[in-house]
């Protein structure tokens, strides 16, 4: 279906809108270097020198009309407007320089009542591929009466910017403009930009319409109550939302609004680094004909993919449409959450596996969105390194991190959800010393959660942190519940407790201005004395 984009500033004649998975293959395969068919039939594609996002080339264009909405810093750095001219336009011509491109008319929400048209326009067939999946598809009677979009993405991604023009830092660019709803990128073939813009798009408008929209994925079990994970990458967040006992309402990014939780996507986009048929057999089964594969290395004679030879990159992926796993729920809908969790992957070994939070705890640890990177992922990282990220997705987030954490508190208020707490990284000694908290445990832990069964639990309040932890969870040991009795050396435990509980009251003193004093109040003990 050929496409006019003459509104947009696009003189090219051959615009292909909105093709299906096996033109877009034909497309790859003849016109795309690197780009292959793989035992699977899933389609491979190589993103470029960029293999993962790039937080530091993102901007804002600084507005009077957002200006005083916008959390900027680090995050949400300031353009100036004509800057922001001068990147379009040259992303425009870049597209205007090409025989071909391809344009996909989507949806972001699967709530007609809050969804937005999205129109994403581009000169690669991999990004087409990507972006029908993880946008929601609509019908051919939809996409008949399409009209104009809500959000128009740019992806000039193979035409860098010129580090010369002001506030540029780099040859890679990724602008958003709030007042024109679009993304313009230049500089990155990584295509993750794309769908995480869409997400910052959302991110901004949906709270203004008192909708708060969330890093998190979301499953519902056959008694209907649902529930929804927030984690930041390697917590755990994708796996544990493919569960075959409950439907999958979606894996990453979802909203929660006055008729519940709607996911924001049309498809999954999931970590694929050792990834195993034995241990997550949906994601495995997922990766097929329509499925996209990026930076993974295969046999070029067999065609079978090594999900282990990590030598292009550690960020392998791949994208799917959510109907690619047995139990995706359609369309990705449900009621107002039972409980909220949140995921970390402590790899200073100090965190209970599971615990359950006060109404203030979920606050401060929403706000704070605490992981860990491990030794040995960086140069120079000799133990590992504590991750903060504002309400588990602050490079996502337009406004400050508070407005999203009352939004969050009013709902769980509201709706009388339970909060929790677990933890998927390492017990019995910090990474390197102790061993990853198995997924068979935190899965028992995730079921007692939606069970109700840690509802009725004893519990004990363990003293660095100030959490209350069950005295025992079925399918769980029982010594890993309670962390410092799976270390040898009790001192060295208490030391690396304290230190992390010192870390989490210094990260938080950027939000204190923000919240109540309850919600202060509910940071790590200043002394412990266990």
């Amino acid at each position: 279906m050929l496409a006019s984009l003459a509104k947009h500033g696009i003189r090219v004649n051959d615009v292909a809108r909105n093709l299906s998975a096996a033109e877009l293959y034909e497309l790859a395969l003849r016109f795309e270097k690197g780009t292959a068919i793989v035992d699977s039939g899933a389609m491979v594609a190589l993103s470029g020198e960029k293999t993962g996002r790039s937080p530091n080339d993102k901007r804002v264009v600084d507005h009077a009309d957002s200006r005083d909405d916008v959390w900027w810093g680090n995050i949400n750095i300031r353009l100036d407007e004509h800057v922001y001219r001068i990147n379009r336009e040259r992303a425009v011509d870049y597209l205007n320089t090409q025989e071909r491109l391809f344009c996909v008319d989507a949806y972001a929400g699967w709530d007609p009542a809050y969804r937005m048209k999205v129109r994403v326009i581009c000169s690669r067939a991999y990004h087409a591929l990507f972006m029908t999946n993880m946008l929601i598809r609509p019908s051919l009677e939809e996409l008949e009466s399409f009209g104009d979009p809500d959000v128009v993405i740019y992806n000039a991604g193979r035409f860098p910017a010129n580090r010369y023009t002001t506030g540029m830092t780099s040859p890679t660019s990724i602008d958003l403009s709030l007042e024109r709803k679009e993304l313009v990128i230049l500089g990155t073939e990584y295509a993750g930009e794309m769908k995480k813009g869409v997400f910052t798009v959302m991110n901004y408008f949906m709270p203004k319409q008192g909708v708060l929209s969330m890093h998190c994925s979301s499953t519902e079990g056959e008694d209907g109550q649902s529930s929804i994970l927030f984690g930041l990458s390697g917590t755990g967040k994708t796996t544990l939302s493919a569960d075959p006992k409950r439907k999958l309402i979606g894996d990453d990014e979802h909203c929660w609004s006055d008729n519940g939780i709607f996911n924001i996507e049309g498809g999954c986009y999931a970590k694929v680094n050792n990834l195993s048929e034995a241990a997550e057999p949906d994601i495995y089964r997922a990766i097929r004909f329509g499925s996209v594969l990026e930076n993974v290395v295969y046999d070029p004679i067999t065609r079978a993919v090594d999900y282990d030879d990590l030598s292009i990159t550690q960020n392998t992926r791949g994208c799917y449409p959510i109907e690619f796993i047995p139990t995706a729920k359609l369309p990705c809908i449900t009621g107002h959450p039972k409980h909220v969790i949140f995921l970390t992957a402590d790899a200073f070994g100090v965190l209970p596996p599971v615990s359950k939070l006060t109404p203030a705890q979920a606050m401060y640890h929403f706000i704070s969105g605490y992981t860990a990177k491990v030794a040995g992922t960086e140069m120079g990282v000799k133990e590992p390194q504590a991750t903060f990220s504002a309400c588990f997705g602050a490079p996502f987030m337009v406004w400050h991190p508070g407005v999203y954490a009352k939004l969050l508190a009013d709902k769980i208020q509201k709706h009388g959800a339970s909060t929790w707490l677990v933890n998927t990284g390492w017990t019995g000694g910090a990474f390197g010393d102790g061993k990853r908290i198995s997924l068979k445990a935190t899965r028992a832990i995730i079921d007692a959660i939606h069970s109700g069964a840690l509802e009725s639990a004893s519990y004990t309040t363990e003293p660095f942190f100030g959490l209350a932890v069950p005295d025992a969870v079925e399918g769980v040991p029982g010594e890993i519940l309670k962390p410092q009795q799976t270390w040898r050396d009790p001192q060295a435990y208490a030391k690396l407790a304290t230190d992390l509980a010192t870390r989490f009251r210094a990260n938080f003193k950027t939000f204190e201005d923000g919240v109540s004093q309850e919600v202060k109040d509910a940071a790590p003990p200043a002394r412990a004395d266990g």
